[in-house]
């Protein structure tokens, strides 16, 4: 389906709204069932049900001094909680909707989404290094390092699924999952995605450079104000664009349960509605998942954390391409 450009513009505005609220409702979502997890109340004073306390968190954030370190490069002191907002937002223009609805429709999509996701790590790597302090450079040096031994198991659990679509085309590698999702094909290439999206996004047990036992806070602990609350408005955005990516890659992405049985009985416009609700409540799902995790399990140790990535999950995901390419191969000669 031919997208024209206004119409792009907009499903991009709402895209970046729909993200930036989505943000809010997940620091709330984090608190109640964090609360629930820990026996207590949570945020219940701020609005209906505590509802309101996100927004009143950025008000105060927007209204305490920013302050940027005299040791600091002030440059990309400021930079670098740009650039990891900016990364995440970009990275939702190539996600697929609905069926025909993608603002970015790249026929390389799945190359150009790890691409993307990758350069994350300059963020948190810049803001450690240009804030001149030995506690932030730590978190920095960690997380680049944390990031790169799990992007490699991330783009082989990624390549299983692209040998088994054939093709790097987001949308086309949705609608292959018609019939079958790609967890039930490829469930050993599932739960590695999975497992390394936790290390991407920085969330606990992967947590590593900001352990505030260690590190004070981590990467960014020479940070205040609103530059502050930008890198965890980069966080919680990842953290959807992460449950996203799952959803799309092997979820049946914006693909209604048994589709195929029942989709064209229903108008275009109807459609278009229930796969984007479909797209957004398995992300939920996810989203919830990742917050559980946080408030359950305990952080790893730093050489847990490389034995996990290095020892165990590279080897296995290379050895389930291997599989997948092997049946794949003798698939096509019958």
């Amino acid at each position: 389906m031919t997208t024209s450009l206004p119409l792009i513009a907009l499903i991009g505005f709402g895209l970046i709204n729909f993200f930036l609220i989505s943000a809010s409702l997940l620091v709330y979502a984090e608190r109640k069932v964090s609360a629930f997890i820990h026996n207590r109340e949570g945020p219940n004073r701020v609005g209906p049900l505590g509802l309101l306390q996100p927004f009143a968190d950025v008000l105060k954030l927007i209204f305490k001094e920013d302050i940027t370190p005299k040791v600091a490069n002030p440059f990309i002191h400021s930079l670098a909680p740009w650039l990891m907002v900016v990364i995440a937002m970009t990275t939702t223009a190539l996600i697929p909707l609905a069926e025909g609805v993608v603002i970015a429709d790249v026929q390389v999509g799945a190359l150009v989404l790890l691409a993307l996701t990758s350069i994350t790590v300059y963020g948190v790597t810049l803001a450690g290094w240009s804030s001149n302090s030995k506690y932030s450079l730590l978190g920095g040096l960690r997380s680049s390092a944390q990031m790169i031994s799990y992007e490699l198991s991330m783009g082989l659990a990624l390549g299983s699924v692209i040998l088994m679509t054939g093709s790097l085309h987001i949308p086309t590698i949705v609608e292959d999952q018609m019939l079958v999702w790609n967890v039930f094909r490829n469930p050993i290439g599932a739960i590695l995605f999975i497992v390394t999206a936790f290390a991407e996004t920085n969330r606990a047990p992967f947590d590593l450079p900001e352990a505030e036992q260690e590190l004070v806070g981590g990467y960014h602990t020479e940070y205040s104000g609103m530059k502050f609350g930008m890198f965890f408005l980069a966080e919680y955005v990842n953290l959807f664009i992460a449950s996203f990516v799952i959803v799309t890659f092997f979820f049946g992405g914006y693909l209604l349960p048994f589709q195929s049985f029942f989709a064209g009985g229903f108008p275009g416009w109807l459609l278009v509605a229930l796969q984007m609700g479909a797209l957004v409540l398995k992300s939920a799902v996810f989203a919830f998942i990742f917050i559980w995790v946080r408030w359950t399990l305990p952080r790893f140790k730093y050489s847990q954390l490389m034995n996990l990535g290095w020892k165990y999950l590279l080897p296995i995901s290379l050895a389930n391409i291997v599989i997948i390419a092997l049946i794949m191969a003798v698939a096509g000669l019958f």
